[in-house]
């Protein structure tokens, strides 16, 4: 994998005299992104905002753009914009943002043809283009001995302060901490969370303003100039993740984590008592898929940081902070795990908690898989396959669970009907379960007064029938459906006796 600082050895020189024209620009760009969608619903504004980057792209680099090529990369990125002006979903996102990568691609970089070369030139824009943003900012100052102490902790504090962000989110004590931190007057202007927004936004949009791609090969290039002298590779070079950075960024990244952890074990395992103003409902229910996200975030910082042939793999300190660090991230997914079976516990089962259950799970898995791959000095695409494996072993297994009767017992049995405890049985939702769930709707009418319940026995009866349709039918006949018809046939010969 190619190294931010290779990739920083290998572009471009970076032009000082245009980066405040196109950091203006880039600013611009944030301004107008915040207008469109802080606090804001999404959708045309999308569109918007890709034609706006698009038009920004072109006045920074019109003066190097050969027109045919140009007009070759627009025309991809407006096929890319018809999917979003559709419909802004994940997929037409996705479609976009590809569109715009290889637009930008094919308008400004004319030595990549083969194709291996245009995937790695696409792989270094999404992988480091982001954090290109930093790494040009200190280069324009050129204050070497200062941006090399700025550079080996600008990650780790930046990391740490998202971080701690994501806790704060997840963890009302640690909310309230942060909030004792920071000035009313400050926070009477400014929020965190527009600060983190305009900071992505920049680093987003940098890649597109200020273009850069890495040269040809330099065996490639010896082979083309045989005559040219190779440059000494300057002594002065700012690597923002060597061997320091990282190293840095691990041993603050464990202590935050580990200040999470202890919180946890405290409250959410140990059942002490909480401080006032904070319940132990908002404390367990509240911190789930944030602490999913960290622990995303932190699997790929790991991944960037023990990259084979990196400056931190041989280094026996990082490799245990590592480990230590992943270990409490798999603490970090089962707390997750924990909290989201207590708010289930309360408010019964649906199809996104079982799917967030199963996610929390495989998470859980990839980083215990990110650890093997470091401890058996196994390469990515080891990782890569052994996921792989594993998300098909469980996509199949749940193809053969019964989901739709498994939710409709458990909330029934959870139900404050049944148990005392939790909420009322949510019959609608049961209903939506399909013919699946006629066994538990049964039970309901059975405990409650069936006279009362005649709108739910109207329709139990048009699941039933929707049942006898689908067993009646070859076409539509299965194996699940098939059980169910014996159990409810089995229900009503008892019924009967009785």
């Amino acid at each position: 994998m190619t190294s931010p600082a290779s990739a920083a050895a290998d572009i471009l020189p970076i032009q000082r005299s245009a980066v405040p024209a196109r950091l203006a620009l880039a600013l611009a760009l944030v301004a107008f992104a915040d207008w469109l969608f802080y606090d804001e619903r999404v959708g045309i504004s999308l569109a918007i905002f890709a034609v706006a980057i698009a038009c920004g792209s072109w006045l920074a680099n019109h003066a190097t753009l050969e027109r045919r090529r140009a007009a070759l990369g627009g025309l991809v990125v407006i096929v890319g914009l018809v999917p979003v002006i559709e419909e802004v979903s994940l997929l037409s996102v996705l479609l976009l943002v590809t569109a715009f990568a290889i637009g930008l691609l094919l308008a400004t970089n004319p030595d990549t043809t083969a194709f291996s070369d245009r995937a790695r030139a696409l792989r270094n824009l999404f992988l480091f283009g982001p954090f290109r943003i930093f790494r040009d900012m200190l280069h324009l100052f050129d204050l070497t001995g200062f941006t090399r102490g700025i550079a080996v902790w600008f990650i780790p504090a930046v990391l740490g302060i998202v971080f701690i962000a994501l806790f704060a989110a997840a963890n009302p004590l640690i909310e309230q901490w942060v909030n004792l931190l920071n000035p009313k007057l400050i926070l009477d202007h400014l929020s965190v969370g527009r600060l983190l927004f305009w900071t992505l936004i920049l680093a987003l949009v940098w890649p597109f303003i200020h273009v850069q791609w890495r040269r040809r090969s330099r065996a490639a290039t010896a082979a083309a100039e045989p005559a040219e002298q190779e440059p000494a590779a300057p002594t002065d070079r700012v690597e923002l993740l060597g061997a320091p950075t990282i190293l840095r960024a691990l041993i603050l990244f464990n202590v935050l984590f580990a200040a999470q952890s202890a919180l946890d074990a405290i409250y959410l395992w140990g059942h002490a008592a909480l401080p006032g103003g904070v319940t132990y409902a908002a404390y367990a229910h509240r911190g789930a898929y944030p602490l999913i996200v960290t622990a995303l975030l932190a699997a790929g910082f790991v991944l960037t940081a023990m990259r084979p042939g990196g400056p931190a793999e041989k280094s026996t300190v990082i490799r245990s902070l590592v480990y230590l660090w992943v270990g409490q991230n798999v603490l970090l997914v089962l707390s997750s795990i924990l909290r989201l079976d207590l708010y289930v516990d309360i408010y019964l089962l649906t199809y996104w908690r079982i799917a967030a259950f199963i996610w929390m799970g495989l998470v859980a898995l990839g980083l215990v898989l990110i650890l093997a791959r470091i401890v058996l000095d196994r390469p990515n695409r080891w990782l890569i396959g052994a996921n792989l494996i594993a998300l098909t072993i469980v996509l199949y297994v749940c193809a053969l669970v019964n989901f739709d009767a498994i939710i409709a017992d458990y909330n029934l049995s959870h139900s404050q009907e049944m148990s005392g405890k939790g909420v009322q049985i949510d019959t609608n939702y049961l209903l939506t379960l399909g013919p699946q769930a006629l066994p538990a709707i049964d039970r309901v009418i059975q405990i409650r007064n069936r006279a009362n319940e005649t709108c739910l026995v109207s329709r139990r009866d048009r699941l039933v029938e929707l049942q006898r349709q689908d067993i009646g039918s070859w076409r539509a006949w299965s194996f699940r459906s098939w059980r169910l018809q014996r159990r409810l046939d089995a229900r009503t010969k008892g019924q009967a006796a009785g």
